[in-house]
């Protein structure tokens, strides 16, 4: 609900704030006197354009609007993350002209937010309604959209299946039309594939890891005399000594043989002979594992020739292709399979079967969202025409029809309003046959229906009674009335019947200071200062149609 308004050199308005209520609120004046105004700004502030309403010679002009908090408007603030701590949203935009440049900035709470917010946030605040608004209409699935709102949460429950189903064929789809392409392309090239293939199977590519193995073997293999010396070197010092010298394991026999007598003169040494005898039997297994390696190397130049091909082979495919060697072994399954009769195929035939799948489960949330758009219409059409009818339109005909169409993230169904308001003519598009008139009461009464789908919005209609009669007019203000009760609602009206039916009146008027024109807003409170405006709207301030107006508020009350 709108709670606040100020405005600040905006238009004919130097300085201005106003404050609102719930129900029903006009604004009345003269023609030029500034109405429309406040409902520019409201527009302008909620992303409309606003260059043309700043005060002439200013440089500097604020619209800032205050919001009760609804919960769409606290889960669009958590959705943005933005913070309220507030009870209300404080929403504002400031004009500033410097040199020949105009800028604006938008703030909520006084934090900057850009114009795509503002327009994602505009929705759940304000719906402004003009008279002869065709524009609306033509919006590309605006009266779908309208129709759907209508319907509510039980047509609602079906639009995620729907925009889920759509998004799993559309990756289906894309999916299999990419796989026809890669077929044509490989039968194209079948060839060129075939001995990509043999090449790739003679190299039996098994193990990724298969270089860094043979890098491994070839250090040894390379090296393997200089190993063999090494080996020679250490069994001759351990084991047969060097230029007749005694061995280390002559030398620790003979330390052994030594410790056996020396125990015999003291047993405490018994502990030491025991690690000296551990030792040596360490010592005796290092010497057979030795003896073993010395035994698996291998310096056969040939063994290590053949190698070194296959690491050339494997280095040769990586740079050739561009690949590593796990990426050449995934791509040669994958040529295997391609390649096979009947491989392609088959992956084609599981891809059609996917896309089958996805295709008939889109078409069938499509049938339940079409299913239930049909019985919203059918609820749509009796409402419309019970609130049409008494607004001067006693043979209207209203229907809503509903079409096949390419299927969408929002259904198969294109959506059209057929309008037909005198006896004989047929019904045809709404945007075509109707008259100003005749839009302006249709779109009152189609917010009327939409009320209970969206109760915290507020509505502001512009001059929407204009070109009525008055009992017409008496029959708009009877429906605005109704829709106020359920929503916040402010109209601007010349129609005195419409302005009689409000729970505030605001008075616009236009007056000249010191050489230039103002606009002021006075709020209309008490009854005789209604009567005067009445009777002002009904033709003028005199005798009769102050009792005019008098019986007006009498009745409205």
């Amino acid at each position: 609900m709108l709670t606040g308004l100020r405005l600040e050199n905006i238009a004919l308005i130097e300085e201005l704030q106003l404050e609102f209520g719930e129900g029903f609120t006009v604004l009345t004046g003269e023609t030029g006197a500034g109405k429309s105004i406040l409902l520019d700004a409201l527009d302008a502030l909620l992303g409309g354009q606003g260059p043309r309403l700043l005060r002439q010679g200013s440089s500097k002009g604020v619209i800032e609007a205050s919001f009760s908090l609804s919960p769409p408007l606290q889960e669009w603030l958590s959705e943005q993350e933005l913070e309220c701590d507030e009870e209300e949203l404080l929403l504002s935009r400031e004009w500033r002209q410097k040199d020949d440049r105009l800028s604006s900035r938008h703030r909520l709470n006084g934090v900057a937010v850009n114009r795509q917010q503002i327009q994602s946030l505009r929705p759940l605040l304000l719906d402004l309604t003009v008279q002869g608004q065709t524009q609306q209409l033509a919006r590309p699935g605006q009266q779908r959209r309208w129709l759907d709102r209508f319907g509510g949460a039980e047509l609602q429950q079906h639009a995620a299946p729907v925009q889920e189903s759509y998004r799993s064929w559309r990756q289906a789809s894309a999916a299999l039309e990419q796989a026809k392409a890669d077929c044509l392309t490989l039968q194209a090239d079948f060839e060129r594939q075939q001995q990509l293939l043999d090449d790739l199977e003679a190299a039996q590519l098994e193990d990724p890891s298969e270089r860094s193995q043979l890098e491994n073997e070839e250090n040894r293999l390379a090296h393997g005399v200089r190993l063999q010396e090494g080996v020679m070197t250490l069994m001759g010092r351990l084991v047969d000594g060097a230029e007749e010298a005694p061995s280390v394991l002559d030398h620790l026999a003979a330390c052994e043989a030594e410790l056996a007598q020396m125990q015999q003169l003291d047993g405490s040494l018994s502990a030491v002979s025991a690690r000296f005898g551990d030792g040596l039997a360490e010592l005796q297994d290092f010497i057979r594992e030795l003896d073993r390696y010395a035994s698996s190397l291998e310096s056969d130049p040939d063994s290590l020739g053949q190698l070194q091909e296959r690491m050339a082979l494997l280095k040769t495919l990586e740079r050739r292709h561009g690949k590593d060697l796990a990426e050449l072994i995934a791509w040669r399954d994958q040529l295997r399979e391609q390649l096979v009769p009947g491989g392609v195929q088959a992956s084609l035939e599981a891809l059609e079967q996917d896309e089958r799948q996805a295709r008939h489960r889109r078409d069938r949330c499509n049938a339940q969202l079409t299913q239930a758009r049909r019985a919203a219409a059918e609820a749509l059409e009796q409402e419309l025409m019970q609130a049409l009818r008494p607004m001067g339109l006693a043979n209207v005909r209203f229907q809503v029809g509903i079409e096949p169409a390419a299927p969408g993230e929002e259904g198969a169904d294109a959506v059209q309003f057929l309008f037909s308001a005198n006896p004989g003519q047929p019904l045809a598009p709404l945007s075509e046959v109707a008259s100003g008139g005749e839009m302006s009461r249709f779109l009152l009464a189609l917010k009327t229906c939409l009320a209970a789908a969206d109760q915290h919005v507020t509505l502001l209609f512009d001059e929407i009674d204009t070109g009525v009669s008055g009992r017409v007019s008496g029959a708009m203000a009877e429906l605005l009335q109704r829709l106020a009760q359920q929503r916040q609602v402010f109209c601007v009206t010349h129609q005195p019947l419409v302005a009689a039916a409000a729970d505030h009146h605001f008075q616009v008027a236009k007056e000249v200071r010191d050489g230039m024109t103002h606009t002021r807003v006075s709020q209309l409170r008490d009854t005789q200062a209604r009567q005067a405006e009445l009777a002002e709207l009904a033709g003028g301030d005199f005798g009769e149609t102050r009792s005019y107006a008098a019986s007006l508020l009498k009745r409205a009350a």
